[in-house]
């Protein structure tokens, strides 16, 4: 299980990355910033990329994260780069990376209190 736990960490690492890439910026920037909507765009892609690597049976033991959903949006990320609806990458950082966190908060906390990351940073 050690193996899932270094996959959660960097989906925390990644959804904390993003959210100190946004503070202090709204929509229009982000939309304008080549940096910062790449700089997102690729935490997010780790956070698939991480997501599609744990086992089908750790992840169906843990239904209240959408898998699918994030492996696809990563797979979109990096197959059809340039199809990429950045509008959608600003939703996803920031109202569905930190529920997220959230829960893989939460999974870490009850699969391995001894080293659970802190409930929130933002």
């Amino acid at each position: 299980m050690r193996r899932e736990k270094l996959y959660l960490a960097d989906m925390i690492e990644a959804a904390d990355a993003i959210g100190c890439f946004l503070t202090e910026i709204e929509a229009e920037r982000f939309l304008q910033d080549d940096l910062v909507r790449s700089a997102v765009l690729q935490k997010i892609s780790i956070i698939g990329e991480a997501a599609a690597r744990l086992p089908k049976e750790f992840q169906a033991r843990h239904p209240e994260v959408e898998w699918r959903d994030i492996i696809a949006f990563r797979n979109i990320a990096v197959h059809a780069y340039f199809a990429v609806q950045w509008q959608m990458v600003w939703t996803t950082a920031t109202r569905d990376a930190p529920a997220l966190r959230q829960k893989i908060s939460d999974i870490l906390r009850a699969e391995f209190p001894e080293d659970a990351p802190p409930h929130t940073l933002f």
